[in-house]
């Protein structure tokens, strides 16, 4: 049996409680020597497809008792992990609750909404392929929250059914790489996967080796976005072209 050391950075992460993919993700992501730690989040109806408002109200719901939990492990970090729900408000909320979650955390705080921002802007893109499980009215929130950090989307590809909670999550990796490579268009600098609980990690260097361009996904920016706060070096676990930018 090896072991390993747990002397370095907690990762504290607010995950929807239908998410079956964040948290194997964040264990492929971590940095040596981390530990990532979780508390479901609420506020939605699983058994609502997710659409605008459902999403909305999870983004206003009140995370007292979640943040109360995970700050338990005394976090040096605290990752909001779900994109639509502050996509939903736009990047002012997302940018408030960021903040909330500092104050009440005492750790660094970043959202997944606003990861993807800083990673497509860290690449030097300001024209992407975006493409999400969500439904359309969401996937226009998402561009139009882009659009207002001057980042404009020249072709949006959906999946073109109107999947449940669990249903986002059960896309399997060759069906997120067929998306991403449908997101592509001749003027997009990079492609965009958004959701936490897309299995789109596991895509990022397939589609990347096929499109010639960088990806970003929600999780992998998260990781990144805490890599370069932290000033963490790149490790062996972190694929794509984006963390030739840290």
């Amino acid at each position: 049996m090896t072991t390993q050391a747990r002397t370095g950075i907690k990762i504290g992460v607010l995950v929807p409680f239908t998410n079956c993919n964040l948290e194997p993700d964040m264990e492929l992501l971590r940095p040596p020597n981390s530990s990532v730690h979780f508390a479901r989040l609420g506020g939605y109806d699983v058994d609502e497809i997710p659409g605008s408002d459902q999403m909305a109200d999870m983004g206003a719901s009140d995370i007292t008792d979640a943040l109360h939990l995970i700050s338990g492990v005394r976090p040096d970090v605290v990752l909001y992990g779900c994109t639509s729900a502050t996509l939903a408000h736009g990047p002012s909320f997302d940018a408030d609750l960021a903040e909330k979650i500092k104050s009440k955390s005492n750790a660094v705080s970043l959202t997944a909404a606003g990861s993807l921002i800083t990673a497509i802007k860290a690449l030097g893109a300001s024209k992407v392929g975006f493409a999400s499980p969500y439904l359309s009215e969401i996937n226009k929130q998402a561009m139009a929250f882009m659009a207002s950090e001057e980042i404009k989307t020249v072709n949006c590809a959906g999946v073109g059914l109107a999947l449940g909670n669990y249903g986002q999550g059960e896309l399997t990796p060759d069906e997120v790489y067929e998306l991403a490579v449908r997101a592509d268009h001749p003027d997009a600098q990079a492609i965009v996967l958004s959701c936490t609980d897309m299995r789109s990690v596991e895509v990022i260097e397939r589609v990347e080796a096929t499109l010639g361009k960088p990806v970003v996904t929600s999780n992998q920016a998260m990781m990144f976005c805490l890599m370069k706060k932290l000033a963490i070096a790149r490790h062996a676990g972190t694929p794509g072209h984006l963390f030739d930018c840290l």
